[in-house]
């Protein structure tokens, strides 16, 4: 297998998920970091969760895996919540997928104030439940790890606001080296289909609606 990671933000998909550009994001890669995430294993930064077990990232979290990853923390009063409602309705058109075949991470912007208790305490007052994990660490890590995950912004005042790395998130597949990013605020059903984009063993799980990318791509 090739050992590359491929970040695959074509033109196509960009079109068909109805994704802004980057630029129009405020986000842009490093070149550094597009060679880190697409040539080399994920650091194993250890981390914990909102329920206060110990993870390495690489290994425990990402190692083999479809992951869908953003970025929040718990005093934002903007995008976050708004996001966390949408994403919640992402793990919902998941259905038993996730937690088995489909992993959903929330790494916290602010771990200095973000201790596992209180990723507890906003996972139980947003009701959200099973397969999603909610993750802090030491601040040096999470800085890393948000540039490695692409969310940052070149402008140094844009970037030293929180505020303005919670609108994306990363998806990929570890197995097949498939990445690609989404609007977190975008339809469920167009992050479900970027989810099944980067997963050749695609299941049905919406009824409803797309179902895979080419689906939506056709439609």
């Amino acid at each position: 297998m090739n050992a590359r990671r491929h970040i695959i933000i074509g033109m196509g998909a960009t079109a068909a998920l109805g994704m802004l550009s980057c630029s129009t994001l405020n986000l842009k890669l490093k070149s550094e970091y597009l060679e880190d995430l697409s040539s080399s294993q994920f650091p194993n930064i250890r981390l914990h969760t909102h329920e206060g077990k110990a993870v390495k990232f690489y290994d425990d979290l990402v190692r083999g895996k479809v992951v869908v990853i953003n970025m929040m923390y718990t005093e934002c009063k903007a995008a976050c919540p708004m996001m966390t409602a949408n994403l919640q309705r992402v793990q919902k058109l998941c259905g038993d997928r996730l937690g088995r075949d489909v992993f959903m991470y929330s790494i916290t912007l602010r771990p200095d104030i973000d201790t596992p208790e209180r990723l507890q305490e906003y996972v139980d007052r947003h009701h959200i439940t099973s397969g999603w994990q909610f993750l802090t660490g030491a601040v040096e890590d999470i800085e890393h790890l948000r540039y490695l995950l692409g969310f940052y912004d070149r402008d140094p005042g844009v970037d030293r606001d929180p505020s303005s790395h919670t609108r994306v998130v990363r998806i990929g597949n570890d197995k097949y080296n498939r990445w690609t990013m989404s609007p977190a605020l975008a339809a469920p059903e167009q992050i479900l289909a970027a989810i099944n984009h980067v997963d050749p063993s695609i299941v049905h799980t919406y009824n409803g609606g797309v179902q895979n990318f080419s689906d939506y791509v056709q439609a």
